[in-house]
């Protein structure tokens, strides 16, 4: 009996969060102004909220309706036709709730002077089993060795502050190449209609689908002074679009002979830049910086700066960081990008926590979006419960102004938190006592490149 109270007490309290998460960002009227309304009968918040409830309770629609005893308020066809609806506008909704979070909630925790920033990512998002899946195509993951698999592209893009990572909106993309696309489009679906228009976006390109997504947040009240992203989109042409939006990009470029750059009045490539530049020796964080100039087909120039920092997987290589704020300090470059791994832990947790593209298994293209977007929601109220037990600013008035603003992690306490970890996992795996360990560590840290061991302390050990 103390097992099932305590299973329902905390039931309960997830339900109160939810609720208390639905209440304070008004889900209902967002979703209202998303185009969906009320389906014969059955209100669509109740709908939306037993569909954002369901990964918490360990089982998915298929096992609730097949249970017998089944809670769920509403028959499984009204669950159905609200997740294949091609009039709800699922993009719009998205941007709705992030932009309240980040505008109302996010960013009176955040100074004005805090790097904050966009970032634009996309992951590989799995229908290995499907056949009959609307615009499914042949995706490469390059999280296992670029291999062939059948899926989308989901493009991303979020916004985080260092602390908190809200994504913004996304696109699952496919192609309109007859060779990777497996299935084409339904030629019945209505022209005048949103499912359309984001059947239509989704065989755009990355760097287009990009931009669009950027203007909208935007054009939604979603601000950043950054946006971060890797060497998938960092073509010239791109970044002078995004600054022309009055961001400021930071990105890693590629390093390959066909796009050039404007260095000392010449066209040169990356590579022939780096082998002009002089080499920072020692310790140096970075190798080289550079100012240059950026330019378009259509005659546009914008001033830029590149930093060379060494390939930690390889020493002999080494990468180029592009920053078109030239203000900013090299070190400050690096800090800031290393916040776009902020988007790498949101793909690790919507995708082995939260059921992304595993809990719906439809063949419409219009349930992978909904699907998506609930997934999306759910991270969205995480962050803010997550922020809200660690920022002592969330409290009240008297808090918020007594206590400092949670800052950034920094170096040496991330490696802290590893070490702690490794620590709990060397005793209670292999029941090592605290001399070995003591011994392990001090090795480990004897054993470190230079640059390293400055930042490395050994963790206190208690038993």
């Amino acid at each position: 009996m103390s097992i099932v109270s305590q299973k329902v007490k905390a039931e309960n309290r997830f339900s109160l969060t939810v609720d208390n998460f639905f209440k304070m960002f008004s889900v209902g009227h967002l979703l209202k102004k998303s185009n969906a309304y009320r389906d014969k009968g059955i209100p669509r918040l109740l709908v939306f909220k037993v569909l954002f409830e369901l990964v918490f309770t360990g089982k998915n629609l298929f096992m609730n309706y097949n249970a017998g005893n089944s809670d769920i308020p509403f028959e499984r066809d009204v669950a159905y036709r609200f997740l294949n609806s091609i009039h709800i506008n699922w993009q719009k909704f998205l941007y709705l709730p992030s932009a309240k979070v980040i505008n109302h909630h996010i960013d009176r925790l955040t100074a004005d002077d805090r790097a904050d920033a966009f970032v634009i990512d996309y992951s590989f998002y799995s229908r290995t089993r499907s056949k009959s899946v609307e615009l499914l195509s042949w995706v490469k993951d390059h999280a296992d060795g670029n291999k062939n698999k059948k899926g989308f592209r989901m493009l991303t893009l979020g916004r985080t502050d260092g602390n908190s990572f809200i994504p913004v909106a996304f696109n699952l993309l496919s192609s309109t190449n007859p060779k990777v696309c497996i299935n084409p489009v339904k030629d019945t679906i209505d022209k005048r209609s949103v499912g359309f228009k984001r059947r239509q976006n989704a065989l755009a390109t990355s760097p287009e689908s990009a931009l669009s997504m950027l203007e909208q947040a935007v054009a939604a009240g979603i601000k950043a002074k950054y946006v971060l992203f890797d060497s998938w989109f960092s073509f010239p042409a791109t970044i002078i679009k995004i600054c022309k939006m009055n961001l400021n990009v930071i990105a890693i470029l590629k390093d390959t002979p066909k796009i050039y750059y404007i260095f000392n009045g010449e066209k040169k490539s990356l590579r022939e830049i780096y082998r002009t530049v002089r080499k920072l020796r020692g310790r140096a964080k970075y190798l080289a910086s550079v100012m240059l100039e950026l330019h378009d087909k259509e005659g546009n120039h914008i001033p830029a700066k590149i930093v060379f920092v060494r390939d930690r997987r390889n020493k002999s290589k080494w990468l180029a960081l592009i920053s078109t704020d030239t203000g900013l300090p090299e070190t400050e470059i690096i800090r800031i990008y290393c916040k776009r791994w902020d988007i790498e832990v949101f793909f690790k947790m919507c995708k082995s926590y939260l059921k992304l593209a595993k809990e719906f298994q439809g063949r419409s293209y219009d349930m992978m979006v909904a699907h998506t977007t609930i997934v999306f929601s759910r991270y969205i109220m995480l962050a803010v419960e997550s922020r809200n037990n660690t920022d002592l600013r969330t409290i009240g008035a008297l808090f918020y102004y007594c206590c400092d603003e949670l800052e950034d992690i920094k170096f040496h306490e991330a490696i802290q938190l590893i070490l702690e970890a490794l620590i709990t996992a060397l005793q209670e795996k292999l029941f090592l006592t605290k001399e070995i360990i003591s011994e392990f560590l001090n090795y480990f840290v004897a054993s470190s490149p230079d640059y390293t061991k400055a930042k490395l302390s050994v963790v206190s050990f208690e038993s």
